[in-house]
């Protein structure tokens, strides 16, 4: 049975607020939430399950209908806060569980046999005593069924290549979910392996086949091709539902619009660089330039670690934000594998700061690209995004502050707290010369071609190839950099808003310090360490929490943060 919130909450209450007075009162209630869901999402795992489906729905509705009855107008602001941030969430997941089995509709077609699996998966779930003979039965019923599927698709079956994609992945998982169900009984019930393993060996090999027929026949792609980019577009209205769930309160065609003065700024700013390099108005001769200076094969660490501390060293010596002494001594650097190069070219960071440099096993072409768009100027705003001030310091905070809320964990508090430094050290005059500048507008620009591009895709309007001949043509991105910059976006490892959240958050960040910073509320040391303190939420959410301002349980969003011209 599910303990009654309210107990909780009067529980935390009693027991908190006497030691710290910011302390949420559904703290308790979320982390008890959060380990209920991480049991029943490691229990409940079997792909297209829909018993499995329907228990998360229960669960998420009943803490819905728990949440609603909250003694919420009695509660501190950061409680308030939170039980609005947990309802938000308990809709989204509801609504997630609608949108997967949409999106399951769609590929039944080409999954016409896997509810066979499910129900033997089911079966294991639930520990039911297995008949080996009838198991046998089954699977080989199995083979039948997959046949009859690779006939269907040799003679031309009419789906979409994206749900065709969708479908791929999804056979690989069930082919995954089919061997874990295989392996718990081989072996250790003789029966099952006298009766079952022949059977099981044909079935998983139909269905190798049946996966490799698909991804050719429907997806138009070789079993080997790690090159050719697919994606699944969402739709506007899906990108809208999923700016309501982040509390931004904006259409895609506002973002767009705010993209693009965005990218139009980067422009005038990228002119006055190219100038100072002495190439006039045209700004990618001064880029090309400035790709040329990068270090030589085995010096990229070192130039990593001297950049690494002029940041620490720059923040610090302006009295920015606090940067405790354990953060700055325990990052860590890692080199990335030429395979996790393709997907993502640029450095990725946090604690440990992952490398993207050449290695003796690439092309010479490919070598040359990763070092020119790897330079020292390009470098010199990614060390800092990924380390500190930015993912390394934010990540040292949240484990320390109100770690609770990584629950409500969003790209936009995430990605918009590295991408806001970038912005403000621009305007600090961190860059020295003229090259640095070109260095840190060319990611700029690339966070509003990344609105651009993802929006333009999932919006139906711009094809992958399209995407990535804009970040070459209109960001001046090597073309295998490009490449793998839309692989990454699209390959379903990011959510459709993850590319936009870098910019958005960026400038939601900066409005909120022009508010409490410029008119003089808070010093810029207190705007930074409070903006930590608060966890990855929606930032509209940071902001009410500072300016302490009234909240309703059914807040909706109504921030305008954006105001350029």
């Amino acid at each position: 049975m599910l303990p009654a919130l309210a107990l909780l909450v009067s529980f935390t209450a009693a027991t908190t607020q006497s030691v710290d007075p910011s302390a949420s009162e559904m703290r308790f209630p979320l982390e008890r939430f959060q380990a209920d869901l991480g049991a029943l999402q490691r229990k409940y795992a079997i792909p297209l399950s829909k018993e499995d489906h329907a228990r998360l729905r229960n669960f998420y509705s009943t803490w819905s209908s728990t949440v609603e009855k909250d003694p919420f107008d009695s509660m501190s602001q950061a409680g308030q806060v939170d039980a609005v941030l947990f309802r938000n969430y308990l809709k989204h997941s509801i609504k997630r569980l609608d949108q997967e089995a949409t999106r399951e509709v769609e590929m039944a077609p080409i999954l016409p046999f896997a509810q066979t699996i499910v129900a033997l998966e089911e079966s294991w779930q639930k520990m039911d005593p297995i008949d080996p003979d009838k198991t046998a039965s089954t699977v080989n019923g199995l083979i039948k069924e997959i046949e009859l599927a690779r006939k269907a698709v040799e003679k031309g079956i009419k789906i979409d290549r994206s749900i065709a994609n969708r479908a791929v992945a999804m056979l690989q998982r069930v082919r995954h979910s089919f061997a874990r169900w295989f392996e718990f009984y081989n072996g250790y019930d003789p029966l099952f392996s006298w009766w079952v393993s022949q059977p099981y060996k044909e079935a998983a090999k139909a269905l190798d086949e049946y996966t490799n027929l698909v991804r050719e026949k429907l997806v138009g792609i070789k079993p080997d091709d790690k090159t050719t980019i697919i994606g699944d577009p969402i739709g506007t209205k899906a990108l809208q539902d999923d700016l309501d769930d982040a509390m931004i309160s904006y259409t895609p065609a506002e973002i767009l619009d705010i993209a693009n003065k965005e990218f139009a700024w980067c422009e005038v700013e990228m002119k006055k660089a190219s100038h100072e390099m002495g190439f006039g108005d045209d700004w990618k001769k001064a880029l090309e330039r400035t790709k040329q200076d990068f270090v030589e094969p085995g010096k990229q660490p070192q130039l990593i670690r001297f950049l690494a501390e002029e940041a620490i060293q720059f923040v610090k010596e302006r009295d920015l934000v606090t940067i405790p002494d354990l953060a700055t001594e325990t990052y860590r650097m890692s080199m990335m594998s030429p395979d996790r190069q393709l997907v993502s070219p640029f450095f990725l960071g946090g604690e440990e700061i992952q490398v993207s440099y050449p290695t003796d096993t690439m092309s010479h072409e490919q070598k040359l690209m990763s070092m020119r768009g790897n330079n020292k100027h390009f470098a010199r705003a990614t060390v800092f995004h990924e380390l500190i001030p930015g993912h390394h310091l934010q990540g040292f905070m949240q484990e320390r502050y109100r770690p609770y809320r990584g629950l409500f964990d969003t790209p936009f508090w995430v990605e918009g707290w590295a991408l806001y430094w970038e912005m403000r050290l621009f305007d600090m005059n961190f860059p020295k010369t003229p090259e640095d500048k070109v260095g840190m507008l060319f990611w700029r620009m690339h966070r509003c071609a990344r609105i651009i591009f993802s929006f333009g895709f999932h919006t139906g309007k711009m094809t992958p190839q399209q995407c990535v001949d804009f970040l070459v043509e209109r960001v001046g991105h090597e073309r295998d950099n490009a490449a793998a910059e839309v692989r990454r976006s699209f390959s379903g490892g990011y959510e459709p808003l993850y590319q936009a959240a870098y910019m958005l958050g960026g400038l939601q960040i900066r409005s909120l310090k022009h508010e409490l910073v410029d008119s003089g509320k808070m010093t810029e040391k207190q705007f930074h360490d409070a903006v930590l303190h608060e966890n990855a939420i929606p930032i509209e959410m940071v902001r009410t929490s500072l300016t302490k301002s009234p909240l309703k349980l059914d807040f909706k969003p109504t921030w305008r943060f954006y105001d350029r011209p």
